[in-house]
Order: structure tokens, then C-alpha cells, then sequence
């Protein structure tokens, strides 16, 4: 194991400036009666205060200031769809990347399964292809409506954080292709179903042809769908068959 030492700025004798202000941090966290302070009063005092996760980018532009004013006067709430676009783009760009690391478990894990369950790299690498380009479908509907895809919504937050474990359990070397087709479950059903909300969002703001689009991109989700459920399944009846077996 290696124990060199290093720039560790885990401890609090890395910040003294601040220490100061750690240790007074009772004068602004309320207190029991007797001066302790509990786990509840900690957590009322962050709900009480916390502020929201973020917020939804202004148009970048003059005319896309324009555009969203005229639909915001005219009863619709860009905003949400923005925000909801913004959170599709970040979900599938993880998409594609959680798809690149189960192609590369495959690729280094061939026995993994049983023999009789084998995941096709072709039809994983259609999938990925896919992903990638729902998010470029999705960063094109952004600027068509003057938004910026680059700037992270407040929903693409939350949805990153959600993800975030998914994500580890498909990219850790020690979970096997079972246990990464099981969070890709969970993956692609969440996907699925805020695809659908997406294209619902489109028709409310009379955006017929992004909501055609987004029917077209929940077909093929759709198709990932039922793929990763029949392929999980397979590999743990057959996991139980080997088992069984023994």
C-alpha cells in the first residue's frame, strides 16, 4: 500500500482561517435546551435555509429573449421545458458512457455468463451510437429554441446525482456483467419514461415537429428497453439454472 506523504486537504488543520469560523458554527445552528446540538435541529436548520439547486439559463440571446417572453405571455412556461431538456442532454450523455464501459466489461469479462447468455457487442455499440445521438438531438432542440446546452439545468443536476450511483456500479471492475445489466435496468426505465414526458412537454408547447422527433428517439428506447430487461433476466435464471446445478 502506498503511504507517501502528500498534499492531503481532507483535515482541518489544512484550513486555519477557517477553523475558527467551524467552531462558532452554534451561533448560527440552533441548540437543545441543554446545548447539544442533535442530528434533527442540524437538518430543520438546512431545510429551513437551503436554497434552490440552481436555476434555468436566460436566453443567450436578443431574439431568444424575444421568443421566450412571447411564450411565457402567451401562457406557456419555456422554463420547464428548458429545464427538462437540459436534464434529458446530461442523462444521455451518461448514456453513452455507461453503454462504452458495459462494452468494455464484455470485451474483458467473456465469462462472465454462462454459455448460454451472451451479450452481442454490435447491438450494444447500436445502442451507445443511439445515446449519442439523442444527445446531440437534444442539444440541437436547445439552440433551435435559443437556449444554451452547455449551461447545466437545475433538473440535469438532480438527475447527475441520481445517476452518479448507477454509474459506479456498471463502471466498478468487480461487478459483473449481471450486476451492471441490473443498474442498466434502472438506467433505461427512468430514460424511457422522461423521454415520454419530454415528447408530452413538446406538444403542450405546440412543437410538433421536436415532439415527432422525440417520438422517433422513444421508439428506439424502447427497443434498449426490452433488450437490457431480456438480457438481465437471462443472466440470472440462468446464474440460478448453474446453481442448481452444483
Amino acid at each position: 500500500m502506498d503511504q507517501h506523504l502528500g498534499m492531503n486537504r481532507t483535515g482541518i488543520d489544512m484550513s486555519p482561517i477557517l477553523i475558527k469560523k467551524m467552531m462558532h458554527v452554534d451561533e448560527d445552528i440552533p441548540t437543545t435546551t441543554n446545548g447539544a446540538t442533535t442530528k434533527s435541529t442540524i437538518e430543520d436548520f438546512f431545510l429551513e435555509n437551503a436554497e434552490p439547486l440552481g436555476s434555468v439559463p436566460l436566453p443567450g440571446t436578443a431574439k431568444s429573449m424575444i421568443k421566450t417572453v412571447i411564450k411565457m405571455a402567451s401562457g406557456k412556461h419555456p422554463e420547464v421545458f428548458i429545464n427538462k431538456l437540459g436534464e434529458r442532454l446530461a442523462y444521455e450523455r451518461t448514456g453513452v458512457r455507461v453503454y462504452e464501459q458495459l462494452i468494455a466489461k464484455c470485451l474483458h469479462s467473456p465469462n462472465d455468463l454462462s454459455p448460454d447468455v451472451q451479450l452481442p457487442i454490435d447491438k450494444l455499440e447500436e445502442f451507445r451510437r443511439q445515446e449519442e445521438e439523442h444527445f446531440e438531438l437534444l442539444a440541437d432542440c436547445l439552440k433551435q429554441i435559443g437556449a444554451d446546452p452547455t449551461a447545466q439545468t437545475p433538473d440535469a443536476d438532480a438527475s447527475g446525482v441520481a445517476a452518479s450511483g448507477l454509474m459506479k456500479v456498471i463502471s466498478d471492475p468487480r461487478t459483473s456483467i449481471s450486476q451492471s445489466l441490473q443498474a442498466m435496468l434502472a438506467i433505461e426505465m427512468a430514460d424511457n419514461a422522461a423521454w415520454e414526458l419530454l415528447m408530452k412537454l413538446a406538444e403542450d408547447m405546440h412543437m410538433t415537429d421536436m415532439a415527432s422527433r422525440f417520438q422517433h428517439a422513444l421508439e428506439q428506447e424502447d427497443v434498449h428497453l426490452r433488450h437490457i430487461r431480456q438480457w438481465y433476466e437471462e443472466s440470472v435464471r440462468s446464474q440460478a439454472k448453474m446453481a442448481a446445478m452444483k
